[in-house]
């Protein structure tokens, strides 16, 4: 019997305890969106507070679904991937810069494109190491390095160990998360 009441008691304690932590985190979670609420505007999520401080021209997705095509949000904020060979740049060989779509930060050069044979466009490096960052990628049962730009944290493709000289880096981009500048 002894037995029986302290495995309630414990039971009950160890109950109550887990109750209380789940009350606390959102109490403080409701602090913290308070806190977060600048220009009348509340930040949606925690992970998009840690994008805006890993990236400075972040937005939350809504922002981002008013300004994007509804293609360059499936690529860009949703991480999707355009069918290959049938995209604006695959074959393009027009001399400019590349652009974000997003952000017309510039990303990469027609000097540094080349034929991969993938169905995607493929470049041998950003046009300079501020461009680009590369995240781990576990989706899909395997692990790959995605390239998001490095000003708003938008999905832009992968990057590969099987390009040309001199980097031997294929940093295979979708097309709607990119815009050219051609080259006058």
């Amino acid at each position: 019997m002894k037995s029986y009441l302290l495995k309630t008691i414990t039971l009950s304690f160890w109950l109550l305890m887990g109750l209380s932590q789940v009350s606390c985190q959102n109490s403080q979670k409701g602090d913290a969106e308070k806190a977060m609420n600048t220009s009348g505007k509340t930040m949606e999520t925690s992970k998009e507070m840690a994008v805006a401080k890993q990236f400075p021209k972040a937005k939350p997705d809504a922002e981002w679904k008013k300004e994007l095509t509804p293609e360059q949000y499936k690529i860009m904020v949703e991480k999707g991937t355009e069918t290959p060979f049938n995209n604006k740049y695959n074959y393009n060989h027009e001399k400019g810069i590349y652009v974000s779509a997003a952000t017309g930060e510039p990303l990469f050069s027609s000097e540094d494109k080349f034929e991969s044979g993938t169905g995607w466009p493929s470049f041998t490096k950003p046009i300079n190491d501020d461009a680009v960052v590369w995240v781990k990628d576990n989706s899909l049962g395997m692990t790959r390095d995605e390239i998001v730009e490095k000003a708003t944290g938008l999905h832009l493709g992968h990057v590969f160990n099987d390009g040309p000289e001199p980097t031997g880096l294929r940093y295979c981009i979708n097309s709607a998360a990119l815009k050219l500048v051609k080259q006058d």
